[in-house]
């Protein structure tokens, strides 16, 4: 029996899964899914002025790829984030200078929040 944490909707649920036996008979059924602990509620980020740049997806910050007062190109990298064993680039909407990142290497962020603000 393995254990997984699945997040359906931001919301953690903690699972149980048994492998099928070899033999074709079926698998004592899994309890019911327990809610997992809720994680910690992140600090307000510092807000920047300007555009703000928000990821596509829930995942965690991989790396930072620039810095603030960087002069961007729209489709340059600000950072990378790592969801599902994949690198995600969340880019720079338009041109402009980089004002703020809201964000350090390794927190979680979700889908659509504001990570980095454009001038």
């Amino acid at each position: 029996m393995e254990t997984y944490i699945v997040r359906v909707n931001g919301v953690a649920y903690e699972v149980e899964v048994e492998k099928k036996s070899g033999d074709g008979a079926a698998a004592p059924a899994a309890s019911a899914p327990k809610a997992a602990p809720a994680a910690p509620a992140a600090a307000p980020a510092a807000a920047g002025s300007g555009k703000p740049v928000e990821t596509g997806t829930a995942g965690k910050v991989w790396k930072i790829v620039a810095a603030p007062g960087d002069e961007l190109a729209a489709g340059d990298q600000i950072l990378i984030l790592e969801a599902m064993k994949m690198e995600i680039p969340v880019v720079a909407p338009e041109a402009g200078v980089l004002d703020s990142i809201t964000v350090k290497e390794g927190e979680e962020v979700a889908s659509g929040q504001a990570v980095a603000y454009i001038r």
